[in-house]
């Protein structure tokens, strides 16, 4: 039996392993073990609650002001001592580009254990954006033994860089982690959802807004709530729904800047409660790297707010539009969509080129062949 180790720390990672953690759990030919630094802690807690996933090392590496240095070094330092050294581990999985997967690679690299990266191969092809987190995937690709890449383009990034062997194209799990959750979502009804928002008038087009990256901070966040404010007041018939991220970088320009009837700021969403605003959401407005996956595969045009981004994937196959932060060109493609219903129609049913819902199976069919 090989003794498996999931390490992660925000909701998107949390999201992302969920399926692996469920399909390896499975399998009688696996012990797995699932740790948790809990970079994000209460939005992790309500992942890990909603997927019912067992913690077996809990972190909660977090504390106010923490620098990027003091952040990586402690997690190298308590991952190390507090969960690799307390059991012998055949393989520990990391997901995605945060500095807990840094530092857990780094951790796992020094004690000689095999790494395996989730959603390997991603490449804004520039070290500053986004930051920290282009460098932190860069790093763990030269330290990675299993690279699982979501697509082709991904694969061919690591190939450019010399990393060629046990690289494999398998799809995104986000894409697991959503059917799945929809289900659930489902059989739990639509009722509570719909009471808790009933301030929401989802008689009209509800543009979804998700913005929180550091690149963002700033003047560039100031340009996009002037175009969402733009938006507002052109189009009677529009609910901007802006579940605001708790950074005061954001949060405390959004709640002075932001003022219609027709936009409603709300408390970050639970992931039930995000899948479920995405699915009654006309159009979607993000920076969110996960989002950008997810939402093609409930048919919804995706506005990147973003000047570069690692998922070219998606605006190539023609389900998502770079528009970063620039205010005429986030309002003239909104209403584009808006009035165009051609236009809209053919980015609404472009196919996802982030998979089909079976990426955890193929990860788990290739570890129990390989290691």
């Amino acid at each position: 039996m090989k003794k498996i180790l999931f390490l992660f720390g925000t909701r998107p990672e949390a999201i992302k392993m969920a399926p692996l953690i469920k399909v390896f759990s499975q399998d009688s030919d696996f012990d797995v073990r699932v740790g948790v630094t809990a970079q994000h802690r209460e939005m992790l807690d309500q992942v890990l609650d909603f997927f019912k996933i067992d913690i077996h090392y809990d972190l909660n590496i977090m504390m106010p002001n923490q620098t990027l240095h003091d952040l990586t070094a402690g997690l190298i330092s308590r991952i190390t001592n507090e969960i690799l050294l307390k059991e012998k581990f055949d393989l520990v999985f990391v997901q995605g580009d945060t500095t807990t997967v840094l530092a857990s690679a780094l951790a796992a690299f020094y004690q000689k254990i095999k790494i395996a990266h989730i959603e390997a191969g991603l490449r804004s092809h520039d070290m500053q954006s986004p930051f920290p987190e282009e460098m932190n995937r860069v790093i763990t690709s030269r330290l990675a033994d299993f690279h699982f890449c979501p697509t082709e383009n991904s694969r061919d990034n690591l190939i450019k860089e010399n990393t060629a062997n046990d690289v494999y194209v398998v799809g995104n799990t986000v894409i697991d982690a959503l059917l799945e959750g929809l289900a659930i979502t489902k059989q739990n009804g639509d009722e509570p959802l719909s009471e808790k928002f009933s301030f929401i008038d989802f008689t009209k087009k509800i543009i979804l807004v998700t913005c929180h990256r550091r690149e963002n901070f700033g003047e560039p966040f100031l340009d996009i709530c002037n175009a969402l404010l733009e938006i507002a007041d052109e189009y009677a018939d529009v609910e901007i729904v802006y579940p605001v991220h708790l950074n005061p970088n954001i949060k405390e320009i959004a709640h002075s800047t932001l003022k219609r009837d027709n936009i409603k700021l709300i408390h970050p969403l639970d992931y039930n409660e995000l899948i479920w605003m995405m699915d009654k959401s006309t159009i979607i407005l993000t920076d969110s790297g996960g989002i950008q996956e997810e939402a093609p595969s409930l048919g919804k045009p995706v506005l990147v707010l973003r000047e570069v981004t690692e998922r070219m994937e998606g605006v190539d196959a023609g389900t998502a539009l770079l528009v970063g932060h620039n205010k005429t060109t986030i309002t003239d493609e909104t209403a584009r969509l808006l009035n165009d219903t051609v236009y809209y129609s053919k980015i609404a049913t472009a196919i996802n080129p982030y998979g089909d819902g079976t990426t955890a199976l193929k990860i788990k069919n290739i570890i129990s062949a390989t290691l």
